[in-house]
C-alpha cells in the first residue's frame, strides 16, 4: 500500500488517498466542514478529515481528566447527542466517554490547547468569564482567549458562523467548488462591541481578525499557519 493511501472501514469499496484542498469540504465521517488536509475517494467523492481517517482508538482530554473517550463511527443509542465542546449536534464519527456520557466531535477533540503564530497566542479554555467578540455573551462553549485577554471567541460561535456561510455544504449536496466560500467578517460585530477611537477599533479588528483566522482553521481540522492564511483570504472576500 502506498504511504499516502489507506483503506477505511467506513468506505471499504475503494482506497482513500491523501489530498490537500484550499476550499471547504464536508467530512463524510463526522459530517463537519473541513479545509486543507484530507483523505479522499475520487470515485465516490467521499472525504474524511485526516483525524477521522486515522483516529486514535481512545483519547483523554485535559478538560475531562476522569474521562476516557472511545472513537465511534456513530453516536450510541437513539437519543440526540451534542458535542460538549461546541454544543452542536453529533451525527457522525465521535469520541464518546461511556462512564460520563460526554461526547466530542473529532475536530473538537483535537483542538490545540494553544494556537501560536509567533505574534499572537490563543489559549483554549473550557469556560471564560469574558464576553465573546462574536456574540457578546459570556460562558457557553469552549473558547479561545488571547494571552492579553482582549480577544475571546466561542468555538460554538465559530461553528455557527461557518454553518451560516456554508449552509449548502452542511445541509445540501454541493461541494466547496460550487459554493460561496467566503467567511463573514467580524469587523462590524467588534465595532459595535468596542467604544474606542477609530484607530483603536481598527487595530482591535485587525488583531481579532487574525485570531479568528487561526480559530477557524483549528475548528476546520487543520490548525496550521498556511491554512490560517487561506482562511484569511476567504474572510477578506466578505
Amino acid at each position: 500500500m502506498k504511504y499516502n493511501e489507506i483503506s477505511h472501514l467506513s468506505h471499504p469499496q475503494h482506497k482513500l488517498k491523501f489530498d490537500y484542498i484550499e476550499l471547504p469540504f464536508k467530512c463524510d465521517g463526522c459530517k463537519e466542514a473541513g479545509i486543507g488536509s484530507r483523505y479522499k475517494c475520487s470515485i465516490c467523492d467521499y472525504d474524511l478529515h485526516t483525524h477521522c481517517a486515522i483516529p486514535f482508538p481512545s483519547i483523554t482530554h485535559p478538560f475531562y481528566t476522569k474521562c476516557s473517550f472511545q472513537f465511534l463511527f456513530r453516536p450510541p443509542g437513539d437519543a440526540a447527542r451534542f458535542c460538549n465542546a461546541c454544543e452542536k449536534d453529533i451525527t457522525g464519527f465521535l469520541y464518546h466517554c461511556r462512564s460520563c456520557g460526554f461526547d466530542l466531535h473529532p475536530c473538537c477533540a483535537k483542538l490545540p490547547m494553544v494556537l501560536d503564530d509567533g505574534e499572537m497566542k490563543l489559549y483554549l479554555y473550557r469556560k471564560v468569564s469574558a464576553s465573546c467578540d462574536r456574540c457578546g455573551r459570556k460562558g457557553r462553549s469552549w473558547s479561545y482567549r488571547s494571552k492579553c485577554k482582549k480577544y475571546n471567541l466561542h468555538v460554538a460561535c465559530v461553528k455557527e458562523m461557518l454553518v451560516e456561510s456554508w449552509h449548502e455544504l452542511y445541509y445540501g449536496r454541493g461541494n466547496g467548488r460550487k459554493l460561496e466560500t467566503s467567511i463573514p467578517s467580524i469587523k462590524g460585530t467588534l465595532q459595535a462591541h468596542h467604544h474606542r477611537s477609530k484607530g483603536k477599533v481598527k487595530k482591535c479588528c485587525e488583531m481579532a481578525g487574525l485570531a479568528m483566522q487561526f480559530v477557524v482553521s483549528a475548528v476546520l481540522g487543520d490548525p496550521t499557519a498556511l491554512i490560517a492564511g487561506v482562511v484569511g483570504s476567504l474572510m477578506s472576500r466578505s
